[in-house]
C-alpha cells in the first residue's frame, strides 16, 4: 500500500535531490523509499560501512560482501597505470 508522507527538509537539499533523481533516472520519493528501506533493514551491517558510503546508502545496490577498500584500490590502480 503506498502512502503520502510529508517531509520538512531544506530547499537547498530538495534542490541537490531533485537534481540527482532527474540524473539518476529515479523520482525523489524513489530514493527516499529505498533509503528508508535499506537504513531500516535489520540484516544491514551499517556498522561495518564507512560515514561517505553510510550517505548514500540505498542510492547504489551493493554485493552483499562488499570491499570498499578493494574496490577504491582497484580503481586507483587503473587510474594510475
Amino acid at each position: 500500500m503506498i502512502t503520502k508522507l510529508t517531509l520538512t527538509i531544506e530547499k537547498d537539499i530538495i534542490v541537490r535531490a531533485k537534481l540527482y533523481a532527474k540524473q539518476t533516472g529515479r523520482s525523489v520519493s524513489e530514493l527516499v523509499e529505498s533509503y528508508l528501506d535499506q537504513v531500516t533493514q535489520e540484516n544491514t551491517p551499517s556498522t561495518s560501512l564507512s560515514p561517505k558510503l553510510k550517505k548514500i546508502v540505498g542510492a547504489v545496490k551493493l554485493p552483499k560482501y562488499f570491499d570498499e577498500k578493494k574496490a577504491l584500490q582497484n580503481y586507483y590502480n587503473k587510474k594510475h597505470k
